[in-house]
């Protein structure tokens, strides 16, 4: 469903234009880490957004790029933007948090403020580069998005190969980043020994947005509620017909939820434990493990970005201290 040359092709384009995470292994618990938080931008979503800016053609790029996005995916087009040279335009939620508006625009975005959630952004986004004939940049619904995403694992798997084996845990929201996960691990198990058990992949999502966990179990999103979220970046409805939708129920095992007050814990305690400064999108995964919402057994997680409001990040700390 996603073309294997696109997934080389990807980790091909990249080279040399993002950054190589580190991957840490915690022995004690049996986790591997990815801390995509310490990836230009401070977030996994440049990975994607440059893939797919990368073989624009001239005439696309001279019409601009416009997206929609939570912050994160909006400061990988605007990087995008500034490497290719085009013009940049994000629509984005006016509750999106202050200091990732104001990353965007220091990258040189225009910064359209939506009233409403992530959703109502999106739906504007996609009128506008409509209207205006520019180049629509999804943040997940796009296959070069997936395969850019997806070298997260391409990596993870070079550097640890006996990782192929363990469980997966992943960010959840649209679906960009858990498909293209999911799409390195299925081309790995199918070109694998046939007696090699595979991976399990399981995505993570917040109880306040939980989108594509109605869509994984119910086939539709109809009626699920939008509510405040420390994890603002996986807020939000899926696009109707998000190829990502097929993709998740391709290659994913199992879609969970994890609460608002796990995924604070998660983020002090990735402060306290490691050092390490996460938002609440991309502590879901350690708040599963954390709150044993998935099985103890050797994992990997991806810790997805690091761009949290300061004093969000300094109120959470207080409350959980070491």
């Amino acid at each position: 469903m996603l073309p294997q040359k696109w997934l080389k092709a990807a980790s091909q384009r990249l080279n040399g234009k993002i950054l190589r995470t580190p991957l840490t292994h915690d022995a004690e618990r049996g986790l591997y880490i990815k801390w995509e938080n310490k990836q230009k931008t401070g977030s996994f979503k440049v990975r994607g957004a440059l893939n797919r800016a990368l073989i624009l053609e001239d005439w696309e790029r001279e019409m601009g790029l416009v997206t929609a996005s939570a912050g994160n995916h909006g400061q990988g087009v605007a990087l995008a933007g500034q490497m290719i040279d085009a013009k940049v335009r994000v629509f984005v939620s006016e509750d999106a948090p202050a200091v990732k508006i104001e990353a965007m625009r220091a990258l040189g975005a225009k910064i359209e403020l939506i009233k409403g959630g992530y959703h109502n952004a999106e739906e504007a986004g996609l009128a506008y580069a409509k209207r205006n004939d520019a180049v629509w940049l999804s943040p997940y619904n796009d296959g070069h998005v997936i395969a850019g995403q997806g070298t997260i694992a391409s990596e993870i798997l070079e550097e640890a190969p006996e990782t192929a084996e363990m469980t997966w845990i992943v960010p959840l929201s649209g679906g960009g980043l858990l498909s293209g996960i999911g799409a390195v691990l299925g081309t790995q198990a199918q070109n694998a020994d046939a007696e090699a058990s595979r991976s399990t992949v399981i995505g993570v999502q917040v109880e306040s947005a939980a989108f594509m966990h109605a869509l994984f179990y119910k086939g539709n999103q109809a009626g699920v509620p939008d509510l405040p979220t420390l994890a603002d970046g996986l807020a939000g409805a899926v696009e109707e017909k998000s190829i990502t939708i097929p993709l998740i129920k391709k290659y994913v095992d199992e879609v969970i939820l994890v609460s608002e007050d796990e995924v604070a814990q998660a983020i002090a305690f990735a402060w306290h434990e490691y050092g390490e400064k996460i938002e609440g999108a991309g502590a879901v995964g350690l708040a599963a493990v954390l709150s044993k919402k998935v099985p103890q057994k050797p994992s990997v997680i991806v810790i997805s970005g690091g761009n949290i409001q300061p004093e969000v990040h300094a109120e959470i700390l207080g409350r959980y201290e070491a």
